[in-house]
């Protein structure tokens, strides 16, 4: 790069530093003002959609209880019975007992004189029909939800369906609209016919009219549609509220990162060629770090980890160099430098001891394509060393963009290298990714292992992990309460000070060696 483009480079840069701030202070206002207000009434509509669900399911569950007695219809003992029912069930304000459609008697009276019901407004897969009528024993004009099956129906109040309190500080509306019935069953407030309209003939869930911003989610198996709205007032003044905050420490942040960027931008520059320097002339260095099996205490294998000593003995911190490759667009020649060294090194160790393996650290830009790949179906087969005496680490920043990587990451797979994450639960920790991406093994970090008597979320970890079929390894393992805490919980593998620092690649052979003939040994006295 030419000093005329550094100079381009750094303007440009200085101009987005005192711009980026301010425009990120409008954004972020604005956009943590809009998810509040989205939160809530989508936490709103979820809790109703809860709500309806139990009432229904009480229903349900009446009616199944209901269909079961045995007493002689009408009888004093059966009107008991239906009472009792009644009393108990918190939703439930009458039960009928129907001879046909003809009302004969219920829990309000052993006599009924209404007029049989009419055709149901909705029938569900299951025999269950449903009414919306104003009919009850009482003789009140009030309208009410009926759920029957067979020859019982449970008579429900419509306002039972949206009896939920809304934990918001702005006003929030609630409407109960049946699909089949093409009708509103209950509701807050009055709704706005035209957000029904507008949603169905656009098909969307969310409806902004008037001024109001409406959340619609349908419940398909009740036949049902919850609609839920506030008015926008109240965000619009949230975010220029919190402008007003954000704005003054913008304009700050802009000028400090002036001053940092133009720094920075300078060392980077002259960093990335030391980086590429040092790969040319092999001055990055590989240590293994053993990973041991917690049960028995014998090595499995290791994890290559890179190393780049200074011209004044220091050692640069891996997270620095490593970010210069990625922000500098080296990661990929840095990862197959890695690669090549693991096998030039290892390769030999490995032949002789087939359960062994080395893990290799990937960065999500090595999974953009199957180069590396590639790469390494060649040198096992050019070293003789088995596909699954390599292993893949990735950090959880590599399953950001699952519908890139996990095409390649299953490749990986197919050719039989196992596939681990690397440091979890410090990144993008997501159990859909998991879901969605194949792997093998979970490493779990060691901040949780460092506090395992604070951090309550390791069991949780490890159940996940368990739960997925994962194997577990723990890092940064220092003492044997660590140890014997984790073997409890059934993690599998360890690694850390209290087996042995990373170490070059003689002196961890040697290493390798001296626990491998250990644990002979003691097998033999063991037999």
């Amino acid at each position: 790069m030419t000093n005329r483009q550094l100079q381009s480079l750094v303007t440009a840069v200085l101009i987005l530093a005192v711009l980026f701030p301010v425009a990120l202070s409008i954004w972020f206002a604005k956009n943590n003002a809009s998810r509040t207000f989205n939160q809530e009434l989508e936490t709103y509509t979820a809790r109703t959609q809860a709500r309806i669900g139990m009432v229904i399911d009480q229903a349900r569950e009446t009616l199944q209880v209901l269909n079961e007695l045995q007493s002689e219809p009408c009888s004093p003992e059966h009107l008991m019975s239906l009472r009792r029912l009644s009393y108990t069930h918190r939703y439930i304000q009458e039960i009928i007992w129907l001879d046909g459609l003809t009302p004969r008697c219920s829990s309000l009276e052993s006599s009924s004189s209404q007029p049989p019901l009419p055709k149901p407004d909705a029938i569900n897969a299951g025999g269950y029909r449903a009414w919306y009528t104003s009919r009850s024993d009482l003789g009140m004009n009030f309208q009410m939800v009926a759920i029957g099956l067979k020859r019982y129906v449970v008579i429900i109040d419509p306002l039972s369906f949206i009896d939920t309190i809304p934990f918001s500080s702005n006003p929030l509306h609630l409407a109960l609209f049946g699909t089949l019935s093409n009708r509103v069953i209950a509701s807050t407030s009055t709704l706005n016919p035209k957000v029904l309209e507008i949603a169905q003939r656009e098909h969307l869930s969310k409806v902004t009219l008037d001024g109001n911003r409406y959340e619609l989610q349908p419940m398909p198996q009740f036949n049902l549609m919850v609609v839920s709205w506030a008015s926008l007032a109240p965000q619009e003044k949230a975010w220029r509220d919190q402008l007003a905050v954000w704005m003054p420490v913008s304009i700050f942040i802009s000028l400090l990162a002036a001053a940092f960027i133009s720094r920075l931008l300078t060392r980077m520059q002259t960093s990335r060629y030391r980086l590429a320097n040092a790969l040319k002339h092999r001055a990055l260095t590989l240590h293994y770090q053993p990973v041991v099996e917690l049960q028995s205490g014998r090595v499995v294998g290791a994890e290559a980890l890179v190393r780049w000593q200074q011209s004044d003995g220091t050692q640069l911190s891996p997270d620095v160099f490593i970010t210069l490759a990625e922000q500098t667009g080296m990661i990929n020649e840095l990862s197959r430098y890695v690669v090549d060294n693991v096998f030039a090194e290892m390769a030999e160790w490995l032949r002789e001891h087939p359960t062994q393996h080395i893990a290799i650290n990937l960065a999500a830009q090595d999974l953009t394509s199957t180069v590396l790949l590639d790469r390494l179906n060649e040198l096992c087969d050019e070293y003789g060393v088995a596909h699954h005496q390599i292993a893949i680490e990735l950090t959880e920043r590599s399953f950001a963009q699952p519908e890139i990587t996990g095409p390649i990451l299953a490749r990986y797979r197919q050719a039989g290298y196992p596939v681990c994450i690397d440091d979890f639960g410090t990144g993008y920790s997501s159990l859909s990714y998991l879901q969605e991406l194949d792997v093998d093994v979970l490493k779990i970090d060691k901040s949780f292992i460092a506090a395992l008597d604070r951090k309550r979320v390791t069991p949780h970890i490890i159940d996940m992990a368990r739960s997925l079929e994962l194997e577990m390894v723990a890092e940064g393992v220092e003492d044997a309460d660590q140890e014997a805490w984790l073997h409890r919980h059934g993690v599998q593998y360890g690694q850390g000070w209290l087996y042995s620092k990373a170490l070059p690649g003689p002196a961890f052979i040697a290493w390798a060696e001296r626990n491998l003939g250990q644990n002979e040994d003691e097998s033999l006295l063991e037999s």
